[in-house]
């Protein structure tokens, strides 16, 4: 949002005191934050250029604190290198950051940080960088791949492969600044034929972009 010179933006919680000059509404986005709900802004623009905006949480109410330290980072249950360890992919492919959530046998929450530097963006688009519908389902994959390839599953990373996918669906665009948070969800495991069928669901701020039914195949090249 471009803000003219000598511009300020100040948060402040609850309704606005207008004092001085009649403030003018401007378009109310929405603001996505890590672990929470999105966060609805209300914005008013006076004609000395001030940029106001009042958060509409009830859950925010420590107003005296930095925005900065009010949120917590996400957990860590599997970290970078550990997801190294566990799956083959690397660079420029391996789209999990981060596990936050692990049950075995049973499901797995990664996430993956979607930043401007990701090597897709300067074809996809130049003018607007979107993240791939397809790297999002590999990302999911991905994350799969975490469940399958644990003791409590039995798969092997050298005998582990995405045999299919089906009811994609893609619901919101994931653009760079993104925390895209991807749940997978073993739902039937054949261990006599090698194949796994997942239920995956890919959020950012809490609202759904991508879901879709994953194939997995456990068995031997």
């Amino acid at each position: 949002m471009a803000l003219a010179s000598n511009s300020l933006v100040s948060f402040t919680h609850g309704s606005l005191s207008q004092t001085g000059r009649l403030c003018q509404p401007l378009p109310s986005p929405s603001l996505s934050l890590p672990g929470s709900r999105s966060l609805s802004l209300k914005l008013t623009h006076r004609s000395n250029s001030a940029l106001h905006c009042s958060f509409n949480v009830s859950d925010c109410t420590d107003m005296d604190t930095p925005i900065e330290k009010r949120f917590p980072a996400y957990p860590t249950i599997v970290d970078i290198n550990q997801i190294r360890e566990i799956l083959p992919h690397r660079f420029p492919f391996l789209l999990v950051d981060r596990v936050i959530e692990y049950n075995p046998g049973v499901s797995a929450v990664g996430i993956k940080n979607v930043t401007i530097n990701d090597n897709f963006f300067p074809g996809h688009f130049p003018e607007r960088p979107i993240m791939p519908g397809v790297l999002m389902v590999e990302a999911m994959a991905q994350v799969g791949g975490v469940v399958m390839l644990q003791p409590e599953v039995g798969g092997s990373r050298e005998n582990f492969f995405f045999a299919g996918v089906d009811k994609v669906r893609f619901r919101k665009p994931v653009i760079a600044g993104d925390t895209l948070v991807m749940r997978m969800t073993l739902i039937k495991l054949q261990k006599r034929f090698g194949i796994a069928k997942m239920e995956g669901k890919a959020y950012v701020g809490g609202d759904l972009v991508c879901e879709g039914e994953f194939l997995m195949a456990t068995g031997s090249d």
